[in-house]
C-alpha cells in the first residue's frame, strides 16, 4: 500500500512538472461551421504554423503546446481572421468566439498577457474605425463647396485621434513594462505606413521596454530582437541627425578645431588620410577612465597602421583635464572644448552621455557611432585586416 501511495505521488509530481512546460487552449466557436482552426507561433516577425485542431460538432476545439517561456501566438482561420495570444507555460486558456470573425467579439480567460493584448487590439480597432469614418467624410466632401471650410476640422480630428491612440499606448507601456505585451504596444500600426508611436522621442520607450524585458526574460527571442532593433534604430537616428546637421550648418562646424595640452589648435580635418576615433569624455566618469585603458591597447596596436584618436574633454576645470591626461599617460590627441559651459562641439555631435564616439574613415566620413570595447576592437580588426 505504501509503495502504491509513493508511486501515486511520483506520478502527480511528474504530471505537475509537465503541466508547467505546456499551456492549454480550450475554445468554443458559436458562429462557425465545422473544419479546422490553426495555431501559429510568432518567431519575432514571422508567423510559423505549429498545430491545427479539428472543430467538433458543438463548435469546440483544443490545443496543447509545449512552451518554456512566454511567447506570442496567433489562433485563427487565415491571415486576415485571427487573434493574437501572449501565452505562458502552465496557463489554461479558455476562448469563446461570438462574432462572424474571430476578432469581432471574443472572451478570454486564464491568460493575463493575452487579455492585455486584447485590450490593445480593441482600442486600436476603435481608432481605426474613427479614422476610416473621417476618410469617408473627407472623400464625400472633396468636390463640395464647403470642403475648404470643413477640411481643417477633419484634419484636426484626425490628429487628435492619432495623439489619443499614442497616449493610450504610452500609458499601457508604462503600466506593463515587465510584460511582453508592451512589445505589441511599441509596434502597433494605424495603417501600413503609420506606427502608433510615430514621434522620434518615442525611441525612449523602446529602450525602457528593452532594458526591462532583457532583465526579466534574458533568453526570450522576442526581448533579444527588440534590443537589437532598438540599437539599430538609435544608431540610425544619431547618424540621421548628424547628416541633417551637416546639411543645415556650415561644414566647418563639424570640424572641431580645439586646443591641446600645449595650447596649440588641432583640427579634426588635419587627420584626413587616417581612420580617426572622435571621442568625448570626462575625467569624472569612471566609464570614460575604464574605456581609456582599453583605448590605449588599441592605440598601441593600430596607431602605426593609420589609426588616430581625437579626444575632446568636457570637464569644467582645465587643471582636472590636464592632470588626468598626464596621470593616465594618454598618448593620443587630447583637446578640450573652448568653453565647457557651452560645449558647442558636443552639442553639434548630439552627445547625451559619456563616453560617446564616432569613427571616421580616411576621407572623413562617419562609418560607425558609439562602438566600444569588443565592438570597436572587431571594427578596427576589420578595417586594418587583422
Amino acid at each position: 500500500m505504501k509503495r502504491f501511495v509513493a508511486f501515486s505521488i511520483f506520478v502527480l509530481l511528474v504530471a505537475g512538472c509537465s503541466d508547467k512546460n505546456v499551456f492549454k487552449i480550450e475554445g468554443n466557436l458559436l458562429n462557425h461551421e465545422k473544419g479546422h482552426i490553426y495555431l501559429n507561433r510568432l518567431d519575432v516577425d514571422i508567423s510559423v504554423r505549429i498545430d491545427s485542431s479539428k472543430i467538433r460538432n458543438n463548435g469546440t476545439f483544443k490545443f496543447k503546446v509545449k512552451a518554456s517561456e512566454p511567447d506570442f501566438f496567433q489562433i485563427g482561420f487565415s491571415d486576415s481572421d485571427f487573434i493574437t495570444l501572449l501565452a505562458e507555460p502552465g496557463e489554461k486558456i479558455k476562448l469563446t468566439f461570438k462574432g462572424k470573425y474571430l476578432y469581432d467579439n471574443y472572451e478570454i480567460l486564464g491568460s493575463p498577457g493575452s487579455e492585455k493584448i486584447k485590450v490593445l487590439d480593441i482600442v486600436l480597432a476603435n481608432s481605426k474605425r474613427k479614422i476610416d469614418s473621417l476618410r469617408t467624410i473627407y472623400e464625400q466632401m472633396l468636390n463640395k463647396p464647403e470642403f475648404n471650410e470643413k477640411e481643417k476640422t477633419i484634419d484636426e480630428e484626425f490628429v487628435r485621434i492619432l495623439k489619443e491612440q499614442r497616449k493610450n499606448n504610452i500609458e499601457f507601456i508604462l503600466k506593463n513594462l515587465s510584460s511582453l505585451a508592451s512589445i505589441k504596444a511599441l509596434y502597433q500600426k494605424i495603417d501600413e505606413n503609420t506606427y502608433v508611436l510615430f514621434d522620434q522621442r518615442d525611441l525612449q520607450f523602446f529602450k525602457l521596454v528593452s532594458d526591462t524585458l532583457i532583465y526579466h526574460y534574458p533568453n526570450s527571442k522576442q526581448a533579444q530582437a527588440l534590443k537589437k532593433n532598438f540599437e539599430k534604430e538609435l544608431n540610425r537616428m544619431v547618424i540621421n541627425k548628424i547628416d541633417q546637421l551637416a546639411k543645415d550648418i556650415p561644414a566647418t562646424t563639424l570640424d572641431p578645431d580645439l586646443k591641446d595640452l600645449n595650447g596649440k589648435r588641432v583640427a579634426l580635418s588635419s587627420l584626413k588620410g587616417k581612420y580617426v576615433l572622435l571621442t568625448f569624455w570626462s575625467a569624472a566618469s569612471e566609464d570614460c577612465i575604464a574605456e581609456n585603458l582599453e583605448l590605449k591597447q588599441f592605440y598601441r596596436t593600430y596607431s602605426k597602421k593609420g589609426f588616430e584618436i581625437y579626444q575632446i574633454n568636457l570637464d569644467p576645470d582645465e587643471v582636472t583635464w590636464k592632470n588626468a591626461v598626464k596621470f593616465d599617460e594618454i598618448p593620443w590627441i587630447s583637446v578640450r572644448e573652448d568653453d565647457p559651459a557651452n560645449p558647442v562641439t558636443a552639442r553639434i555631435f548630439n552627445v547625451k552621455s559619456l563616453p560617446t564616439n564616432y569613427l571616421f574613415d580616411k576621407s572623413g566620413n562617419i562609418i560607425a557611432t558609439n562602438i566600444h570595447y569588443k565592438n570597436l576592437q572587431l571594427k578596427l580588426s576589420q578595417v586594418f585586416g587583422n
